[in-house]
C-alpha cells in the first residue's frame, strides 16, 4: 500500500479512562474512540481495568477505519505511574500513581542525599521513589511506568521504557542513560527497563495482539511518553520558541527549546523529544481565582462588557492565597488583587489583564533560563474559549497566536507513531 492510505494509531491511558485515535500520515484524525476506568473497574489503580479501557477505545477506532491499513502505534501514560511486574508482565502489587507519594522517609532521604538537585527523581511522588517502595518483591522482572505496561500487551516486552517516563525515575536525558548515582540510593539497577528515545521504534507487534485487534504483523509500536508531552505534541507545536498554554484551573506554560533547561528552584526540568527539549513551568494562577470570584455564566455575560483594546491601568497578580511556584519561586509570595473596581466587568477585566501578566512573566523567565525567544503561542483549556480574554492576552504577549490542531493526548502518541514509522521506513 502506498504511504499516502497508511494510518498510525495513537493511545492515551489518562486519569479517568482511555482514548485512542487514528491519524493519516498527514496528521489528519480520521477516527477516534474513548473508554471511562470507571465502566471497568472501581479502582482506578487497577491495571486489568487500564487495560479493559485501552481495548474498549482501541476496537472503537478501529471501527471507522480499515485496521489494515494501520503501520505504526504510539502509546502515552500518566507520568510518574509505575508498578512491579513478573516477566510475563503480571502485575505483582498495586501500581503507585502519579500522584500517589511514598512514605519511607528513609527511601525519600537516600533520594534527597544522592540525586543531583536538577534530578526530577527528586520528591515523594518520583519515580525512583516507587522503585525503591517496589523491589524488595519476590519475583519482580522489572519495575516500569505505566505506558510501558500498556505497550507490552502490543509487544510481549515489559522491560522497554522511553526518555520521558524514565525521567522522574532518574533517567539523565542529556547523557542519555541511568546514572551511575542511581545504585547510591539503593536502588537495584537490574530492575530498570531499557530506554529509548520517544517515538523511536521498539519492536513490531506480537502475533497475539496483531490477530485480537486485526493489525498487520509487520505494524510497529514506538517507545511512548507522558500524557503531558502528548498533550503538548498533540496541538502541532513541533520547533523551538512554539509554546503551549494551558488555561485550566491553574496556568502551565510549555516551550520547545533547542536545549535543555533545568531550574529545581522552579520546579523546572526538560523531557527530551527529537533533537529539541519540552521545558515548562507551572503558576498557582489560572481559572481558580476566576472561578472563586465568578460562575461561568457570568464570565461571559461580563465579557461582553470589556473593551480588550484598552487596559484598566491595575497591576494584579491574581492567586487565591499566598504562595507561587512559577514565574516566581515564593511560598510566602502574596496575591495582589486591589484595589477592587466598583465595576464586575472592570474587576474581571483586570484579572485577566493579570492572568496574562504572569502568562508574560513565565515566558520571560524561560528565556532568561535559556530557552528561545517565544515565537508563538497555541492555547488550550476552558480559558481558550473566552474571545475578550485572548485579545487581552494577545496584546501582553505580542505574538503570533496559532491554532491548536488537537488537544487530545492521543492525537500526541499518534504524532509520535508517524515519526517511528517513518523511522522504521513502514510508511
Amino acid at each position: 500500500m502506498s504511504g499516502r492510505g497508511k494510518l498510525v494509531l495513537g493511545i492515551d491511558l489518562g486519569t479517568s479512562g482511555a482514548r485512542a485515535v487514528a491519524m493519516t500520515a498527514a496528521g489528519e484524525i480520521v477516527a477516534s474512540g474513548a473508554a471511562r476506568l470507571a465502566v471497568f473497574s472501581d479502582d482506578h489503580r487497577d491495571p486489568l481495568g487500564w487495560w479493559r479501557a485501552v481495548q474498549a477505545a482501541l476496537a472503537q477506532a478501529l471501527e471507522a477505519i480499515d485496521g489494515s491499513h494501520i503501520c505504526a502505534v504510539g502509546i502515552d501514560g500518566t507520568s510518574g505511574t509505575m508498578l512491579p511486574v513478573a516477566a510475563d508482565g503480571a502485575p505483582l502489587a498495586t501500581p503507585l500513581m502519579y500522584n500517589d507519594p511514598v512514605g519511607d522517609t528513609a527511601i525519600l532521604e537516600r533520594i534527597a542525599v544522592h540525586a543531583p538537585k536538577e534530578s526530577a527523581a527528586h520528591g515523594a511522588t518520583s519515580g525512583l521513589a516507587k522503585l525503591l517502595t517496589f523491589q524488595s518483591l519476590s519475583e519482580v522482572f522489572r519495575v516500569i511506568h505505566q505506558a510501558d505496561w500498556i505497550a507490552g500487551h502490543f509487544t510481549g516486552l515489559y522491560d522497554v521504557s522511553d526518555e520521558n517516563n524514565a525521567l522522574k525515575t532518574g533517567y539523565d536525558p542529556v547523557a542519555r542513560n541511568w546514572p551511575e548515582w542511581l545504585a547510591r540510593t539503593g536502588a537495584r539497577i537490574d530492575l530498570l527497563p531499557d530506554v529509548l528515545p520517544a517515538g523511536a521504534p521498539v519492536a513490531t507487534i506480537s502475533p497475539a495482539a496483531a490477530e485480537a485487534f486485526g493489525l498487520p504483523s509487520e505494524t510497529v509500536i514506538v517507545a511512548g511518553t507522558t500524557d503531558g508531552c502528548a498533550s503538548f505534541l498533540a496541538t502541532g507545536a513541533d520547533r523551538p520558541g512554539d509554546a503551549v498554554s494551558a488555561l485550566g484551573t491553574t496556568l502551565t506554560v510549555k516551550m520547545l527549546s533547542d536545549k535543555p533547561l533545568f531550574a529545581p528552584e522552579f520546579g523546572l526540568y526538560s523531557h527530551r523529544i527529537g533533537d529539541m527539549w519540552l521545558a515548562g513551568g507551572a503558576s498557582n494562577t489560572g481559572g481558580a481565582v476566576l472561578a472563586a470570584h465568578f460562575s461561568n455564566d457570568r464570565i461571559a455575560e461580563l465579557s461582553e462588557q470589556i473593551d480588550p483594546a484598552s487596559d484598566t491601568g491595575l497591576d494584579f497578580y491574581p492567586l487565591l492565597k499566598p504562595g507561587e511556584r512559577f514565574p516566581v519561586a515564593d511560598p510566602a509570595f502574596m496575591p495582589r488583587m486591589a484595589p477592587r473596581p466598583t465595576e464586575d466587568a472592570e474587576f474581571l477585566k483586570a484579572i485577566f489583564e493579570g492572568i496574562a501578566g504572569v502568562e508574560r512573566l513565565a515566558y520571560e523567565r524561560l528565556v532568561s533560563l535559556g530557552s528561545p525567544a517565544l515565537g508563538s503561542i497555541r492555547t488550550v483549556g476552558g480559558g481558550a474559549k473566552n474571545g475578550v480574554w485572548t485579545e487581552i492576552r494577545k496584546r501582553r504577549l505580542s505574538v503570533p497566536f496559532l491554532p491548536v490542531l488537537s488537544e487530545e493526548a492521543a492525537a500526541g502518541a499518534a504524532r509520535l507513531a508517524l515519526s517511528g514509522a517513518k523511522e522504521a521506513g513502514v510508511l
